[in-house]
């Protein structure tokens, strides 16, 4: 694109963002969101407060979580331990999971559903 039509499209654009901004001046709607402001700014000024004050006092948890990001902790329930006893040797195994190196070769050898028969909790 040339430099000429690039400048064009661009005071286009300009006059069509400055015709938006004309239109949203005379809005009252925005007339009242500034008044909002402006009085609430005067009101945290007089009683000397900032806006953070203002968002700890009304909520707390908000304030302290924008500050100071914490990770938030699994709802996960805890495992518990199972015990398996293996009739043929009598050996005793006590584990929370199945990433056990001795449980998966009982498994492998004995089958797995053979291996949860013998599982106590």
């Amino acid at each position: 694109m040339s430099r000429l039509a690039e400048f064009r499209q661009l005071e286009q654009k300009l006059a069509a963002q400055l015709a938006e901004l004309e239109a949203m001046k005379g809005s009252s709607e925005l007339q009242h969101e500034i008044e909002f402001e402006q009085k609430l700014r005067d009101l945290l000024a007089k009683y000397n407060y900032s806006l953070r004050d203002i968002i700890n006092i009304l909520d707390p948890q908000a304030g302290r979580a924008s500050a100071t990001p914490q990770v938030a902790k699994s709802a996960r329930k805890a495992r518990q331990v199972k015990t398996y006893k293996n009739p043929n040797n009598g050996e005793v195994i006590e584990t929370k999971g199945g990433n056990h190196k001795l449980l998966k070769e009982w498994k492998a050898k004995y089958g797995a559903e053979e291996v949860e028969a013998w599982a106590s909790k």
